[in-house]
């Protein structure tokens, strides 16, 4: 039994900040520069009268130290030694030079900490056979693996650590690699790794994204998160946003979306065409559609966890680009050998340059509004984060982030009158902190506190000022969580823990003519305990996870209500390479999304954060079981998953309903049945999928008639084939997109209007009883790494979005204009909109 005394912070700032202001000028020791391996060559030619044949591009960008001798054939035993390059000698004069296939390689693993040796590590090259363990002094050694390969190291208590083959050589002293402890969870076991570089399947289910290793997909040449997410079966956007992602036919708002534990209320920029959250610092993204783990309440749909990089590393590291629509910076620095600092600061271009990115999405944002004269529109957002050990046992972490979007719009009627200005302010702001705790080696603690608040302020006013509208969203929430981990044996973990939140929403509508005045205010206070069991077998062929919250949820002086969650996750590999998981979940949540009108303002921000009152909102519960199995051996995965999501104490005002029922308030529920179909063939060069899902979705609103109709984000069919390419440095990704038209209700053909009240009204057929054009697009984009220096690397992207051109109707409505004649308003997809990038990192 270890125990770690806990020193006071106030004694080690003191320490940390000595040692700084004492060691602050050190200047850094300088290796031995290194030398273009292709001037070298040239230069051995003219000394030694001989000529070397090779090809530019594949000795371009290595380097290695000048050879030390003045002897042609020892000068070429260095190279040799130093690069992956064959040399032959053809004749007396001519060489031939070819870089290689494969590599040998070696490398010594050690704990991050006192830099231990490490014995019993298994080693893989992964989408290979060729696996090892580490012997007793902690290394490992392989010949003729494939220069492209990826290695995973992984032991029992570590976490798992992925490095490029050509990080490592098989000069000694071989390679050190330092593995982090890892107290918060059995180990990870891919299932497989798929896709793309930095996307892989775990054995509970969860499905996680890691940025450092990111390859590529079509259509980004970023790793943007939420658009990654896309990639996989069950997860789509309807109208192509990412802050309105929807999983397994479920509504944005029902997806919980964590940053270093903290929710977040606001998720997209540029009206939810591009993500948040700066990819460059996030380490590891965790998207759950099923099965989740006790530790996480709320989401009825589905988790997306994002966590920032949490090591401290002794040396500055960082980065910056920009491409047609940003630009941003992000970095590490060390202020002590146990204190770093973190930031990223991204800023739209958008207010004063007009790309052509820019262009293409603004008239997808302003397509169903009135003909705009002039918009001026920016984002910014930034994140800092302190990282702290006060030893080896505790570490705090604090963390920051802001995201603003601003718009300031002026438009007209088509007939040149009643110009009307407009604005709307999207702030959210957020901070946390936590504390990790290793108390023995088998107990870890870890204590999260955090606050959030959201606000949406919109305003517009006509020339006139005889028509004037204010509406304001403020969502205040505060949290805390304790976390509690002990292993009872190497293979079983029991975690406990407690959660508190307090949620506090206000809305305000404020309309002059004619006059109406909203005003509702509301807090919800949530006490949450859970438990969970997780084992796993040494053989690693069963994983079984299982546990459970109970929530006591309370709006004052409304309601008191008591849920209990069970959770599940199971999977066992019953043949080899032969898998079957069995998944399944109670959720619920007390925070939804109104839409007062499809087209109140602007047509671009409609929702609004509400809460819970057991009355005309109820607490939102669901239901969640499926059954997959999945095949990967080598190169090849082939899964297959059929699920079962029922949805309770749904309102037909979070749904975006565009007929007679968007603004009576009903109560009823969604049931989705669906399969979601995936292969994946991949190799180190080239990765190629085809994925299908199916969704059969109602709504039930006994009220309505017909009680049951489709839901109005059913996407029956949805296919995807894409691919990607990697020769070196250079990346390609294509891919192409299909799915059925989601459902509409269109007004009724017989007698299409009401004229027997005021205002008229329009008479629909039944809800949801046509649907939309089929929706296809093709995507492509590719990626190119150099080096600027020997410290510098950069790369240069581009990117085409529906590089057809097609024109997919997302969304069609009907309103009346200012004569009583109905209007049919669609929503059109982006065009062919290209992107251009260029970072360096270092």
């Amino acid at each position: 039994m270890r125990k770690a005394p806990l020193k006071t912070l106030s004694v080690h700032l003191f320490i940390v900040l000595l040692l700084f202001l004492v060691n602050g000028g050190r200047a850094q020791q300088t290796s031995k520069p290194k030398i273009s391996v292709i001037g070298l060559l040239l230069e051995l030619e003219t000394e030694f009268n001989v000529k070397f044949s090779f090809a530019d591009a594949d000795l371009e960008g290595i380097q290695l130290h000048r050879p030390e001798t003045e002897n042609l054939e020892s000068a070429i035993v260095q190279i040799i030694s130093q690069t992956p390059l064959e040399i032959e000698r053809l004749s007396d004069r001519y060489y031939s030079v070819i870089l290689t296939d494969t590599l040998s390689i070696c490398g010594t693993v050690l704990d991050n900490y006192e830099n231990n040796t490490i014995p019993g590590a298994t080693v893989r090259v992964l989408d290979t056979d060729i696996a090892m363990v580490t012997n007793m002094d902690g290394t490992f050694a392989f010949e003729e693996v494939p220069r492209t390969a990826i290695i995973q190291i992984s032991h029992l208590g570590f976490k798992p650590y992925f490095i490029s083959v050509k990080k490592l050589s098989n000069k000694a002293p071989c390679t050190s690699i330092a593995l982090a402890l890892s107290y918060q969870e059995l180990e990870e076991v891919v299932v497989y790794k798929f896709l793309t570089d930095g996307l892989a399947k775990f054995s509970d289910g969860s499905i996680q994204m890691n940025t450092a290793e990111f390859g590529i997909l079509p259509g980004l040449i970023e790793p943007d998160i939420l658009q990654s997410a896309q990639a996989f079966p069950g997860i789509k956007s309807v109208d192509e946003t990412v802050s309105d992602i929807n999983i397994r036919g479920g509504t944005n708002d029902q997806n919980l979306i964590l940053w270093d534990g903290i929710k977040m209320y606001q998720s997209g920029h540029f009206f939810g065409l591009i993500s948040a959250f700066n990819p460059y610092l996030t380490d590891k993204i965790t998207v759950i559609k099923n099965g989740t783990s006790s530790i996480y309440g709320d989401g009825v749909s589905g988790v997306m966890d994002l966590r920032t990089k949490n090591d401290i590393q002794n040396s500055v590291y960082g980065g910056a680009g920009f491409n047609l629509i940003n630009g941003d910076v992000y970095g590490q620095i060390p202020l002590a050998e146990n204190m770093a600092i973190q930031f990223s600061g991204r800023r739209s271009v958008t207010d004063f340059l007009e790309t052509p990115t820019y262009t293409t999405f603004s008239e997808k944002a302003f397509q169903d509004s009135e003909v705009r004269t002039d918009n001026d529109f920016y984002f910014y957002d930034f994140t800092g984060k302190l990282l702290y050990d006060i030893d080896r046992y505790h570490k705090i972490r604090l963390s920051l982030i802001h995201i603003n979007n601003d718009l300031d719009n002026f438009t007209l009627r088509p007939d040149g009158t009643d110009a009307t200005e407009s604005s709307l302010d999207q702030i959210n702001i957020s901070f946390g902190g936590s504390l990790e705790s290793e108390w023995t080696d088998n107990f870890y603690t870890q204590a999260n506190v955090y606050y959030t608040q959201y606000r949406l302020t919109a305003f517009s006013i006509t020339e006139s000022a005889s028509r004037q509208l204010y509406q304001n969203n403020l969502v205040k929430e505060s949290g805390t969580k304790l976390n509690t981990v002990y292993k009872l044996t190497p293979t079983l973990q029991w975690t406990n823990g407690y959660q508190f939140t307090e949620t506090g929403i206000e809305n305000i509508t404020r309309i002059n003519l004619p006059f109406f005045e909203s005003s509702v205010k509301g807090v919800i206070r949530s006490h949450s305990v859970y438990s969970e069991f997780c084992f796993e077998t040494e053989d690693r062929k069963l994983f079984a996870q299982v546990g459970g919250r109970l929530n006591y949820i309370s709006n004052i002086n409304t309601f008191e209500k008591v849920l209990i969650e069970p959770r599940l996750s199971i999977s066992y590999e019953f043949a080899r390479n032969f898998k079957v998981e069995a998944l399944g979940e109670f959720k619920s949540q007390y925070t939804n999304q109104i839409i007062d009108l499809e087209q109140n303002f602007l047509g671009l921000e409609k929702r609004r954060w509400t809460l819970a009152d057991e009355n005309e909102l109820p607490i939102v519960q669901s239901k969640q079981g499926s059954l997959g199995f999945n095949y990967d051996e080598n190169r090849l995965y082939v899964g297959v998953e059929a699920f079962y999501k029922n949805v309770t104490g749904i309102n037909v005002r979070t749904q975006g309903f565009q007929n007679e029922d968007q603004f009576d308030g009903e109560i009823g529920e969604y049931l989705v049945k669906g399969l979601e179909f995936l292969i994946n063939k991949k190799t180190n060069d080239y990765s190629v999928w085809f994925s299908y899902a199916y969704n059969d979705n109602n709504y039930t609103f006994n009220t309505v008639d017909p009680p049951i109709f489709p839901n109005n984000l059913e996407l029956e069919h949805s296919f995807t084939l894409a691919g990607n390419y990697n020769y070196n440095d250079f990346k390609i990704g294509v891919g192409f997109n299909y799915r059925s038209g989601k459902p509409y209700t269109r007004p009724d053909v017989t007698n299409p209007l009401d004229s027997s009240i005021f205002p008229n009204e329009i008479n629909y057929e039944d809800p949801n009883s046509s649907s939309l054009p089929e929706y296809f697009r093709a995507d492509a984009s590719a990626t190119y790494d150099f080096n600027l220096s020997k410290t510098i690397r950069a790369s240069v992207g581009a990117s085409v979005l529906n590089f057809t051109n097609r024109k997919n109707i997302l969304n069609t409505y009907y309103r009346l204009n200012n004569t009583n004649e109905i209007e049919t308003v669609q929503r059109a997809s982006i065009g062919v909109t290209p992107n251009a990038s260029f970072r360096i990192r270092f």
